[in-house]
């Protein structure tokens, strides 16, 4: 075959012609692109463009100015030169005085728009016989094929874009376009108004097709989405695009149907489906719709599909999970709480109900524990207590942190719940100060040698649980003082568990509270580590002054040297006549001292001592028992190497020791059976001798008889409620003189306020308690009452 034969470049003054020649090459272009496109027929298209925008005269009139043939540029210089000289004439302007011929491109671009039209009538004519899915897959062919061929025509337009069209742009002048531009236009005026809406009911019955489940071709979809979007065009600048087409014809049906929908389909799962299956349901479906925004939707409708999704699925079934919620905590249903909290946490004011719900929740079970402690009886260790507690606590963080993602708010709630039954309870009612002290005995049997921690490791996370617990506590002053005598105790009978454990737990506590609440404590580890010092010394006095007699006859003993402003110990409440043997032990000791400090005065604390005695008296003992006892004990027990045989008066006389303390003892020796009572029975009184059991048997060499007496601890813990009275007293009147010595003066009201403010961190104080201080304070001329309720200070 012959090769085709050019069709001849047409005479660039001749528009008919020009035309012709562009229109079947647009026409080729068009509907046989898929063939490809000859180079050189294509650049003769090209060519035809270019000599017709650059043919044509441009004439001035009435200034005899003619220009020359040139491009758009020499007739504007031309233009702007009659413009200036007007201007210096001061001439006005007018169309009358200036007449141009016809601007450059606009016969081309006119008729490629005609041709467009054309084109688009009949492609509109076609689609008519299409509907549903194979609509759209037309829809989709006839865009691709068009804007492909709109990319060719754009370029072979190119000059046209570059003079005439960014000319009249720049004149201000509407409906003008760049030629790909207007390909688009031209395709939304004649042919995207007549079909978008047929489009959009076969893609919102697609998209309706998948949610029930069928398999359906995503990237059809994507592909309408994409033209939409290119639709978009800014009218005040044809080169920037918008959304305006894609969000209201694609966007908007598809929000509004997507809410039909599920309003539709949520109604009738509700009614036919338990609580939770729905929001598995919502979870499924909100995921879904997540995704889908991913597979072929625009990111745009993000915000408004999430919204909507929510709206409908979410907040209009809200009552309902909520109503849900209390079934949900009272059977520890933590993964459908989550799944709860992950569907009202995306709506706004939706978990607000629930918090309450979860407080009231968490209180009511922390108080059940109590309840389930306390029916125990009243002599129930300190740790059934504590852990009954930490259990509840435990339980509920786990579930905020991992059913409520560690909320801010749930942890409050949480936090209000513990604070509640943790100061207020069945345990705390008759005495509200019963949590800090029963925490701070179970911390003390923690920290004492035997405890059950048997790791360092353990031992370090119960004391960040005493800690928890210590957080919620209102009266850290008592748990405070409970702790500072239970520590004393620790540290002079060398009882800690370890150096270590104690101190991190004085950090811990220096943490919550402040330098100031432990810092008694701290001065009471001093004051170990001095006498530790002290001791050292003592002995290096001792081997220098005595001889080695003296050294066989004395007692080996250890001392602490406790400053009186640290120490919450209190002297003996019994008189006491130490033994001659402890008695020179004790003199040869506060020798040495007084001679390394003059002048100060020694308090022996005899209540606090304790020793060992070996039981030589024994029969049948292989190895001699050794007894642990305290001093007052030691003494009575010594008596028995003076006779076999003592009357109740007898040891009273020589012990000189209170009734109240020496019958405790002596009951403890009859108990142990390490003394027989004649007459037998009962409780030791004067009517009563007492003689050593030379057949005493126990398990174990060494017996511990330095137990604390029931009717001991009772006195103590009275006398430890006593000072914290005490103590608060104290605390607030100087809380009110230091406020009062800052403002000078205050109303009354304002006064009390601000005292709870500065105390609360130590106990929350009574309003009546505050008054009563003041009250005193007055007496004592620190403050005076104003006329009204103001009060003033007294310089």
């Amino acid at each position: 075959m012959p090769p085709p034969v050019m069709p001849q470049t047409p005479h660039k003054d001749d528009l008919e012609e020009t035309w012709s020649f562009l229109e079947s090459g647009i026409n080729s272009v068009m509907h046989k692109l898929e063939d490809g496109v000859d180079m050189k027929h294509y650049m003769a298209l090209y060519t035809a463009v270019h000599n017709f925008c650059t043919s044509q005269k441009a004439v001035v009139s009435n200034q005899g100015l003619q220009a020359h043939r040139g491009g758009s540029s020499a007739i504007t210089r031309s233009l702007l030169q009659i413009a200036q000289s007007q201007e210096k004439e001061k001439q006005p302007l007018t169309v009358a005085g200036l007449i141009t011929a016809h601007l450059l491109g606009e016969e081309l671009y006119k008729l490629l728009g005609e041709y467009l039209s054309r084109h688009l009538e009949e492609v509109q004519q076609k689609s008519t016989a299409h509907t549903e899915e194979a609509l759209l897959g037309f829809y989709i062919r006839e865009w691709t094929r068009y804007t492909t061929a709109a990319k060719y025509i754009n370029h072979l337009f190119s000059y046209l874009n570059r003079h005439w069209v960014k000319r009249e742009i720049d004149e201000g002048k509407k409906n003008v376009y760049d030629v790909y531009t207007l390909h688009l236009v031209k395709w939304k005026d004649d042919f995207f108004e007549h079909v978008h809406s047929k489009v959009m009911d076969a893609v919102l019955s697609l998209i309706e097709k998948q949610r029930n489940g069928e398999t359906i071709e995503q990237s059809q979809i994507k592909s309408i989405v994409d033209s939409f979007v290119s639709l978009g065009l800014d009218e005040n600048d044809s080169k920037k695009s918008t959304l305006e087409v894609y969000r209201h014809y694609f966007q908007q049906p598809f929000i509004d149907a997507t809410r039909k929908y599920y309003e539709n389909e949520s109604r009738q799962f509700v009614a036919e489906n338990s609580v939770v299956e729905y929001m598995k349901k919502a979870e499924a479906r909100l995921d879904e719709e997540k995704a889908r925004v991913g597979l072929y939707l625009h990111s745009d409708v993000t915000k408004s599909l999430t919204e909507t999704c929510l709206d409908v699925l979410v907040t209009a079934h809200s009552n309902l999970l909520r109503d849900e919620f209390q079934v949900l905590l009272n059977n520890e249903r933590q993964e459908d709480l989550a799944r709860m909290y992950g569907l009202l946490s995306r709506i706004k004011e939706g978990l607000d109900p629930l918090r309450g719900i979860f407080e009231k929740h968490v209180k009511k079970a922390g108080l059940a524990a109590v309840e389930k402690v306390n029916s125990e009886g009243e002599n129930f260790e300190p740790k059934l207590y504590v852990d009954a507690l930490l259990q509840v606590h435990s339980r509920y963080q786990s579930l905020v942190e991992e059913a409520f993602n560690g909320e801010s708010e749930f942890v409050r709630s949480l936090d209000n719940a513990c604070r509640e039954f943790v100061n207020r309870n069945c345990i705390a009612q008759a005495n509200n100060t019963k949590s800090p002290e029963l925490l701070a005995k179970y911390t003390d049997s923690l920290l004492k040698k035997g405890s059950k921690a048997a790791e360092e490791s353990e031992l370090e996370e119960m004391l960040v649980q005493i800690m928890t617990v210590f957080k919620y506590i209102e009266d850290k002053d008592v748990f405070q003082k409970f702790y500072s005598k239970a520590l004393a105790k620790r540290l002079v009978h060398v009882s800690s568990v370890s150096d270590d454990a104690e101190t991190s737990m004085i950090s811990k506590l220096k943490e919550a509270c402040g330098f100031e609440y432990t810092n008694k404590l701290q001065r009471m580890f001093q004051d170990i580590q001095i006498s530790k010092d002290l001791n050292a010394s003592y002995k290096d006095w001792q081997d220098k002054v005595l001889d080695d007699d003296d050294r066989k006859r004395m007692t080996d003993a250890h001392f602490h040297v406790l400053g009186t402003g640290f120490w919450p110990l209190n002297p003996p409440t019994t008189a006491f006549s130490a033994p001659p043997e402890i008695l020179k032990t004790a003199e040869r000791f506060q020798k040495f001292y007084f001679d390394k400090h003059n002048g100060r005065k020694l308090t022996w604390l005899w209540q606090l001592c304790k020793g060992e005695m070996k039981a030589n008296y024994i029969k049948n003992a292989k190895v001699p028992y050794t007894f642990q006892v305290s001093t007052f004990q030691m003494a009575i027990l010594l008596l028995f190497n003076e006779a076999e045989t003592l009357s109740y008066t007898d040891i009273e006389k020589a012990t000189n020791l209170a009734p109240e303390v020496l019958d405790p003892n002596l009951a403890i020796f009859l108990k142990a059976k390490v003394l027989l009572a004649s007459p037998e029975g009962g409780k030791p009184d004067p009517s009563m001798s007492f003689s050593l059991n030379y057949n005493f048997k126990n398990k174990k060499v060494k017996v511990n008889l330095n137990i604390q007496i029931k009717s001991e601890q009772k006195v103590e813990t009275d006398d430890t409620h006593k000072t914290i009275e005490e103590d608060r007293k104290l605390l607030l009147q100087s809380a009110i003189v230091r406020i009062m010595k800052s403002r000078k003066k205050m109303r009354h009201v304002q006064l009390v306020q601000e005292v709870i403010n500065q105390v609360k961190s130590r106990f929350p104080p009574h309003v009546i308690d505050i008054k009563k201080n003041i009250e005193a304070l007055m007496e004592k001329d620190y403050i005076e009452r104003l006329e009204g309720e103001e009060i003033a200070y007294i310089a």
